[in-house]
């Protein structure tokens, strides 16, 4: 289950926080996909001061694009010119501008910063980051002396040459042929793949890049693990009692699920890749994490009453939610597997390994810094990396 520990994580360990006293304000506009943890990291302070600063109700789980917030950092002068200040037309091929690029699923900061010809440090340095990791579908980065494109073109997809389509390799599934509508997501969710193994069998490395008549090759299905009774929870240390509370809010909590109507394994499965695959994270790692800790089971609670498919505490709720920018609900199956994957995504942005973004989940990752990884969180990630090789 994740230990939130929002406090020590709302902000990676190396980034330089400003003293809120000695600091201006200034006014910024919330965009889509912002967040108040992007934001505090883009303005080196905190989640608690841009809060205070601005009487946010609700922790400040809920904000909005379009909405103004105090921000600490001095106002510009003049305004930063955009590609959009100034037409297409009137500028030169050979120009520079400052860019506003905004990140696509699959994109890295190196990435873009070698697509626009730009050293990586100098990118991050324009965009505030203290880290290359933290960007997310749907952020806009300032690209700083691009090369403005002439006059782009459309990328229109073309079949390929061969009618046959693509060879199917031995012990493959059935060819399928793309319909308007489908996408690499939908098609993978509907024959019981993973995304990664369906485009690495049609050797794609864009899931966009896919048209109407195509034809694509559907590998034979792993055998992922599929438990028919819920993963069991922890069991208590031996001699240990917890509270009555604590047990009384577990038993509503199991009678507040029984009396909902929940999802299959198979369908929470494809819940869990599809929305890991819309956040930018790897859909194999979101499964593990979420066989592990329920079994891909939303009416599964522990005995800390942790809750739902991907086993979140209250706190860590509050934690997702600011990360959505939404308030989650962690009984609702989608709002459970959303924050989970928020938080996994929060936590590789912030660990130094893949080891320990895992171990953070199950410990808390202030905790697995200060103290190391206990022997049941090393078991944990060994656990996860052994249920990732078989998916």
């Amino acid at each position: 289950m994740p230990f939130a520990d929002v406090a020590a994580l709302a902000l990676p360990a190396h980034a330089a926080v400003a003293p809120v006293a000695a600091t201006p304000w200034k006014t910024v506009t919330v965009r889509p996909g912002d967040t108040l943890w992007h934001l505090a990291i883009a303005n080196h302070t905190t989640i608690q001061a841009i809060v205070e600063k601005n009487r946010l109700a609700g922790g400040g789980a809920l904000i909005h694009p379009g909405q103004k917030l105090l921000v600490p950092g001095r106002p510009s002068a003049t305004p930063t010119r955009s590609a959009t200040s100034t037409p297409a037309a009137a500028r030169p091929a050979s120009t520079t501008a400052t860019v506003i690029h905004v990140v696509r699923a699959g994109e890295t900061m190196s990435g873009i910063a070698k697509r626009y010809g730009l050293s990586l440090t100098k990118l991050l340095a324009a965009n505030r980051l203290a880290n290359a990791g933290l960007i997310f579908v749907g952020h806009r980065i300032s690209v700083p002396g691009a090369k403005a494109p002439a006059t782009p073109k459309p990328s229109t997809p073309k079949p390929s040459a061969p009618a046959t389509g693509p060879t199917t390799p031995s012990g493959a599934g059935s060819i399928y042929v793309v319909k308007a509508g489908d996408s690499m997501s939908v098609i993978a969710q509907r024959h019981g793949v993973s995304l990664t193994k369906l485009l690495a069998a049609n050797k794609l490395a864009d899931a966009s890049r896919i048209y109407v008549g195509q034809k694509i090759v559907i590998p034979g299905t792993v055998s992922a693990p599929a438990p028919t009774t819920p993963a069991p929870a922890p069991a208590p240390a031996p001699g240990y009692q917890y509270p009555s509370k604590t047990a009384q809010a577990v038993a509503e909590s199991k009678a507040k699920l029984a009396a909902m109507d929940v999802p299959t394994r198979t369908e929470t499965a494809a819940m869990v890749r599809a929305t890991a695959t819309r956040h930018g994270v790897d859909p194999k790692l979101a499964l593990a994490i979420g066989y592990l800790e329920s079994g891909w089971y939303q009416r599964a609670v522990s005995y800390t009453n942790a809750v739902g498919v991907m086993q979140l505490m209250p706190v860590a709720q509050t934690w997702a939610s600011q990360l959505a920018g939404r308030t989650l609900d962690r009984y609702d199956t989608q709002d459970n597997i959303t924050g989970g994957v928020l938080i996994i995504r929060a936590l590789q942005a912030t660990a130094d390994s893949r080891e320990q973004a895992i171990a953070g989940y199950y410990q808390g990752l202030y905790s697995v810094r200060t103290k190391g990884m206990y022997e049941d969180t090393k078991k944990y990630v060994a656990n996860i990396l052994a249920v990732y090789d078989r998916l």
